[in-house]
């Protein structure tokens, strides 16, 4: 009889690949120090604004890194105002399981999937990003599991519109000692996110990698405002300031600690017309700047960006291209960046 799935072979456990690829002293040093800058703005005393910003999905080594080093530099010139986190994003969520799942399923997007090389290369790229930048990265959460193969290295997680009601995501979030930011569901229904954000700033006990473990919360836990596709199957915004005022409230309704908003700029609110990122960043800001309610809760901004405009078929190799969504090109990103910074300054 036919197996319905079928076992190819058993991955190395965390500890064996963290042993294997170790993280040496400078490193620790860095990640910690970030953390710690990271916690002082989502608590409030530090006032920089957040900048998670990256390729839709990180697809090659040597462009992800190219890009991640001209963000360093662009750090240096706004580090007063700006905390910038590189999105190196090593797994995609595909809505009808097609397509390319990210670097984790195929380290070469134009060859096979392999799940152990994956996890190598995954642990080598985020390695090599912050030796060779001095930043640490954030990365999406799409299978919780995966977490601890990065868990010493990442400083922020994400979790997509489609993960956002699964419990596994929101308890293995509470057991997170970095930011989690908590996207709303694609129906738009904020109260969903708001339950996960609950969820994930609670202790539990749960199934965990095959041992029962105990989460003490995670407070730095968090939304993420992403717009939402209506019955229609229209994308719609949610960044405009009706929208803010509202998650503002409900906040104020809870009990939850360190209330914060990140906003997406891309997807259904800019209905992935991804040259509308830099209006909207412009416009976030602008609010931020006139708005006492968003000051200190809108915490930041993602913008998915890349070395070059657009996006492009797998194989038609064009360097620092996204082959997942398209991405705002390295000398807008620039621009914008800049543009934000003095904007800021007015605060």
């Amino acid at each position: 009889m036919e197996m319905d799935m079928h076992f190819l072979r058993k991955l190395p456990i965390p500890q064996d690949i963290k042993a294997q690829f170790p993280v040496d002293a400078e490193i620790a040093a860095i990640k910690n120090a970030r953390d710690e800058e990271m916690r002082a703005i989502f608590e409030g005393k530090d006032k920089r604004f957040l900048l998670i910003i990256g390729p839709c999905s990180a697809d090659r080594e040597d462009a992800v890194l190219e890009y991640t080093g001209r963000l360093a530099e662009l750090q240096k010139k706004v580090e007063d105002r700006i905390f910038i986190i590189p999105r190196i994003y090593t797994n995609k969520p595909r809505t009808t399981g097609a397509g390319y799942k990210g670097l984790i399923h195929q380290p070469n997007p134009e060859e096979a999937p392999d799940m152990l090389e994956g996890l190598i290369k995954v642990r080598e790229l985020h390695t090599r990003a912050i030796k060779e930048t001095g930043l640490t990265c954030a990365d999406e959460m799409l299978y919780p599991y995966n977490h601890r193969y990065l868990s010493d290295i990442l400083s922020y997680i994400a979790i997509g519109a489609r993960s956002v009601e699964n419990q596994e995501h929101r308890l293995s979030a509470s057991g997170m000692g970095i930011p989690v930011g908590m996207k709303n569901p694609t129906s738009g229904d904020l109260s969903v996110m708001m339950n996960g954000i609950v969820a994930a700033q609670s202790g539990h006990t749960f199934i965990y990698r095959g041992w029962e473990v105990q989460t003490d919360g995670n407070p730095y836990a968090h939304s993420i405002l992403r717009g939402y596709v209506d019955r229609f199957g229209q994308s719609n915004p949610n960044y405009h300031y009706e929208n803010i005022m509202r998650l503002y409230e409900l906040y104020q309704k809870s009990d939850l600690r360190f209330p914060t908003v990140i906003i997406d700029c891309n997807h259904a609110n800019s209905g992935k017309q991804y040259l509308q990122q830099v209006r909207i960043a412009k416009e976030i800001v602008h609010n931020v700047t006139v708005c006492e309610e968003f000051q200190g809760f809108v915490k930041g901004l993602m913008i998915e960006s890349y070395l070059e405009d657009g996006c492009q078929h797998i194989g038609d190799g064009v360097y620092g291209k996204s082959i997942t969504d398209p991405c705002l090109g390295w000398e807008k990103t620039e621009e914008m960046v800049f543009d934000l910074a003095d904007r800021l300054s007015r605060l």
